[in-house]
């Protein structure tokens, strides 16, 4: 199950998409409006992000949000992962779920999740992506590539230096590149080792969400050479 959840993965994630509420203008609505633009347009792996000031704590309605947003992301055959809440994922049964190295110890978290269930782990250099990798990462999320607006604790950015290092360190472990990403920087990312671009401010505070992801997509297959 988990090849083939993987599979499916390395096949749809081009642009990967991280959202909350935070991101759009702290409204439920609004969130799911962005993310069904996003998913018709071409996405195809969703990270849920509920962070921040202003972001949603209630797990009542954190569950309710997360099963909503699993069965939208699979009417369109998108992956489903969940940040950092372990237990929200696997309630919910959510394809996969990302951790950061200041979120759980990932040993705690290879024992609580499903052996079928996707685990990413953040990583901003080499030491990072080691300990990642020892604790069996299916895929690096690897920045910041650039300033961030969306996310305030991301570190100093790396650069696509930085990727390239990472890239020759963990050989083919997939890396999804995150960090003040524009459409303009991906076919570069793409050059130094970047499997998938995740975007957040980029595409939820676009004022035509279908374009903004269009163009991320077109930037992706425009060169996708890695050398």
């Amino acid at each position: 199950m988990k090849l083939a959840r993987l599979a499916h993965l390395s096949q749809k994630w081009s642009i990967y998409l991280v959202i909350g509420s935070q991101d759009c203008g702290h409204s439920v609505e609004n969130m799911f409006r962005i993310l069904t633009e996003a998913l018709q347009a071409g996405v195809g792996c969703v990270q849920w992000r509920e962070k921040g000031a202003g972001s949603i704590s209630d797990a009542i309605q954190r569950e309710k949000i997360a099963i909503r947003m699993k069965e939208l992301c699979h009417t369109y055959d998108a992956i489903f992962l969940i940040n950092d809440d372990v237990s929200l994922a696997c309630k919910v049964q959510a394809d996969g779920v990302h951790v950061g190295h200041e979120d759980m110890p990932f040993a705690q978290v290879k024992q609580l999740v499903p052996t079928e269930m996707i685990i990413g782990i953040s990583a901003g250099n080499i030491e990072e992506a080691r300990i990642a990798l020892t604790y069996g990462a299916d895929y690096l999320g690897v920045g910041p590539m650039y300033a961030s607006k969306s996310k305030t604790d991301a570190g100093d950015p790396i650069g696509p230096n930085g990727l390239s290092a990472i890239r020759k360190f963990v050989g083919g472990c997939p890396i999804v590149a995150i960090g003040g990403i524009n459409p303009e920087h991906v076919s570069c990312l793409r050059k130094n080792g970047a499997d998938a671009i995740a975007v957040i401010s980029a595409i939820t505070q676009a004022p035509d969400t279908k374009k903004a992801v269009q163009d991320f997509i077109f930037h992706f297959h425009k060169n996708h050479s890695y050398t």
